[in-house]
């Protein structure tokens, strides 16, 4: 039997020419898109979770958590996901705080330091270790349905989180609000950051969904991946 994978949206906001930093974003527009959608989970990279808290890497080891509270279980908001590896986050308190999810499950792999396993323990934070080298993300969808009943997670991440996404074959759906601007650049931030192909057949066919004009010259595409259409 087939293993049973949530639905996956990547949504994200980008420049015409597909950057996603170096222009001004509406977050009170993405979130009011990102509410019309039931949802389960959200998928943040650690990296994402780090600048939402304007936090730099040589800041992180000194933001102390206290002992965070259990969550009611009639919660409806969604559960945070955040695959860390590397053990860098440690503002789990602050994440809590913002009031946006109903708690937080943290995604490890055998090569995380122990130190920062204890870490999580000592602060009753869930979190499972799934890979070696880093997480295996697609064992790591099937357990969070499996064992958190999440049917539907939205991914909110750079370009290197959902280049391994859609590379592994993970992703259903694509959402983004395109912004009328033109950044450039010889090195952009994009929304799909991966090695480059060898051939045409890795290429990814796309059936649009829905297109809205929105507020400020923006616009909303919504695509489905077509290898998922039966």
């Amino acid at each position: 039997m087939s293993p049973i994978l949530p639905k996956v949206i990547i949504f994200d906001n980008i420049s015409l020419d597909g950057r996603i930093d170096g222009f001004n974003i509406d977050t009170e527009l993405y979130h009011q898109v990102a509410s019309e959608w039931s949802l389960d989970a959200v998928l943040m990279s650690s990296n994402t979770l780090l600048k939402r808290f304007h936090l730099k890497n040589d800041d992180i080891n000194e933001v102390t958590d206290s002992k965070l509270s259990q969550t009611n279980e009639n919660d409806n908001r969604p559960l945070l996901v955040v695959p860390d590896s590397r053990g860098m986050i440690r503002i789990w308190n602050n994440v809590l705080e913002t009031s946006f999810f109903r708690d937080i499950l943290v995604l490890c792999s055998r090569s995380t330091p122990q130190e920062y396993l204890d870490f999580l323990e000592e602060r009753y934070l869930k979190y499972m270790v799934i890979g070696y080298d880093k997480v295996n993300l697609g064992t790591a969808f099937e357990e969070l349905n499996l064992q958190f009943g999440v049917k539907n997670l939205r991914v909110e991440s750079g370009g290197r989180l959902n280049g391994a996404l859609l590379r592994d074959d993970l992703v259903d759906e694509v959402c983004v609000l395109i912004y009328p601007n033109l950044i450039g650049g010889i090195s952009p931030d994009s929304l799909y950051s991966a090695p480059d192909l060898s051939s045409k057949e890795g290429v990814l066919d796309l059936k649009l969904l829905k297109v809205e004009k929105l507020k400020n010259e923006i616009i909303m595409l919504h695509y489905r991946i077509m290898k998922y259409q039966f």
